[in-house]
């Protein structure tokens, strides 16, 4: 592949396409928007404004025409699309990044899978949130072994929104993949099996709270881990007082860390990580803590940083290095989110 900047196309200009993947490709050395898929007017404005040069295109299908004119399709379309979009830019020869969730089913992500690897066409999953600052602290700690042997881990997205936003999220079927087991559940999962390894054991409560809403909002995942860990997982909609982001407790001490990562709001706030030095750093005032209840201390928090996925995608596809995410994890954390899925359906725990 050329030196020349990889030209890259994002379907879908809804939140994902237009807060996260489009301005951190246009951040990336050797990357440029090339061609944005919406067939919304006012986000087509938005899109030509924001990215001058950047083609806007009314349906995917207008991609697959002009494939030699594209070197990377990124899929940020609602989820039930992500399956067949992604199919359909491995059949264009295109390599592929799917935001999560990678998939509906762990069926249909196996074929996409199957389908890249027959083609030979590289491919990965948006699992941004490995990068948030937090969790990269934590895996610091982890690998330092400041915890010691960790027992249990608990992880929160949690919200106050009483007031439902209506749209797919939240009152699609199951077949549209709404709901925040699917949404940031998918993070929380993914983010377990990294640091903790294979699940053997899943019990989830998934519950719908507010009035007109079809999917949960307000969900609870214990998984056991194949090592002896506990991950204790809760994403929420209605959480009128905020719990710990991590509490995570090992034998020689625990890590503590209140609130979200800092750089969505970042993004959504319209800034970009090449326009800011310091990008995804923490004020100390925000940091964890990590000891005992008689010997604790500040765990200062390790840069955020979102760049570095398509920094690795960019280098992987140049021939320098993997893609940043293996499909086959998210795969895995979609037969936890099936299994999550069945054990509040069938009110038991499930053996994976």
């Amino acid at each position: 592949m050329s030196e020349q900047p990889l030209r890259v196309a994002i379907i879908g200009y809804g939140m994902g396409g237009e807060v996260f993947h489009a301005p951190l490709v246009a951040a990336t050395p050797g990357m440029r928007v090339a061609y944005v898929v919406t067939g919304n007017p006012q986000r087509a404005a938005g899109v030509r404004r924001r990215y001058a040069g950047a083609d806007v295109v009314g349906s995917a299908d207008e991609l697959w025409a002009r494939a030699d004119d594209i070197d990377l399709v990124v899929v940020a379309s609602p989820n039930r699309e992500h399956a067949p979009h992604a199919l359909a830019a491995i059949a264009a020869g295109l390599p592929v990044v799917v935001d999560k969730p990678f998939a509906v089913s762990v069926e249909q992500a196996r074929a996409v899978v199957d389908a890249a690897e027959a083609a030979n066409v590289p491919l990965s999953v948006f699992q941004n949130r490995r990068w948030d600052g937090d969790f990269l602290t934590l895996r610091k700690l982890l690998l330092d072994g400041v915890l010691g042997e960790v027992t249990r881990f608990e992880s929160r997205f949690e919200r106050w929104r009483p007031t439902p936003k209506g749209g797919w999220r939240e009152v699609g079927g199951a077949d549209e993949a709404g709901g925040l087991l699917y949404d940031l559940g998918a993070h929380l999962i993914d983010q377990a099996l990294l640091a903790f390894g294979p699940v053997t054991h899943v019990y989830a409560e998934a519950d719908r709270r507010r009035p007109g809403v079809l999917t949960d909002d307000d969900t609870f995942v214990a998984l056991t881990h194949a090592n002896g860990v506990r991950s204790h997982l809760w994403v929420s909609a209605v959480a009128s007082r905020l719990g710990p982001r991590f509490r995570v407790l090992g034998d020689r001490a625990a890590y503590v860390k209140y609130g979200l990562d800092l750089q969505e709001n970042a993004l959504r706030a319209g800034r970009r990580p090449d326009l800011e030095p310091g990008w995804g750093s923490e004020d100390r005032s925000s940091w964890g803590v990590v000891g005992t209840p008689d010997d604790a201390s500040p765990a200062p928090t390790e840069r955020g940083d979102y760049p570095h996925f398509y920094a690795a995608v960019a280098a992987a596809l140049r021939g320098r290095g993997e893609m940043p995410v293996d499909p086959l994890d998210s795969i895995e954390g979609l037969r936890v989110i099936a299994a999550a899925r069945r054990s509040h359906d069938e009110r038991r725990v499930v053996t994976l």
